[in-house]
């Protein structure tokens, strides 16, 4: 996408490697005050969604929607881990419609592993005509993947690393999980992600945030 939001290609796939220069100029990044956009996140846990939510919210002047803020939350209550799971779904869209009729661009930074999840943000995008991104942050790397998961401060509802699912599906009453191949469950998200056909960019998340943040908003 450009500075006014406009398709620029309908996919793009791009890595940023810490030891390859890059030289050439980026356009700045300022605020997105001619276009309101709807950008859908999506990768497996520790692949940088929210990191990346949280740079591209200022350069676009818009609203973050924290999945695991909101199903964190409802765990507090002691709530099933699916109900709350489902619950903050719920929320995370009735959010959106709230601050699109605001005006404000939107980020939604949850997983995005199933068809209804990115058929429900093109359909709110299309209703109050805005224009829709899909923005996937990848890494292949499993156990780099663990390596951050373990290393950031979870909230209740996220793993604390690969094989380490949220304590709290265990606390609340979430589906079993004894048995599930995590490493397998993270291989099927990395090589098979659920994307729209159109407006997508994939990046690879093991380069320089900044740079992949301006390649997103080029």
């Amino acid at each position: 996408m450009n500075q006014h939001g406009d398709v620029m290609s309908r996919s793009r796939l791009w890595s940023v490697r810490p030891q390859i220069s890059l030289f050439w100029h980026l356009a700045p990044c300022t605020p997105y005050l001619a276009c309101q956009l709807f950008i859908q996140m999506s990768g497996a846990p520790g692949s940088g969604k929210s990191t990346m939510a949280k740079l591209l919210r200022s350069a676009i002047n818009g609203v973050v929607i924290d999945h695991d803020v909101l199903r964190s939350a409802l765990l507090e209550f002691s709530l099933p881990f699916d109900q709350a799971a489902k619950l903050a779904y719920d929320l995370q869209w009735t959010l959106a419609q709230d601050i699109m009729k605001q005006g404000f661009s939107v980020i939604i930074d949850s997983t995005c592993n199933f068809p209804e999840v990115l058929d429900q943000g093109t359909a709110y995008a299309k209703q109050y005509g805005y224009t829709y991104w899909y923005v996937e942050c990848k890494v292949e790397d499993v156990d780099l993947l663990d390596k951050r998961l373990r290393a950031r401060d979870p909230m209740t509802s996220q793993r604390t690393g690969v094989d380490h699912p949220p304590s709290a599906a265990a606390a609340h009453g979430g589906r079993s999980l004894r048995g599930q191949d995590h490493r397998a469950l993270f291989k099927s998200w990395i090589e098979h992600p659920c994307r729209p056909k159109d407006n997508v960019v994939v990046v690879d998340s093991t380069g320089n945030i900044e740079m992949l943040r301006d390649y997103i908003l080029k």
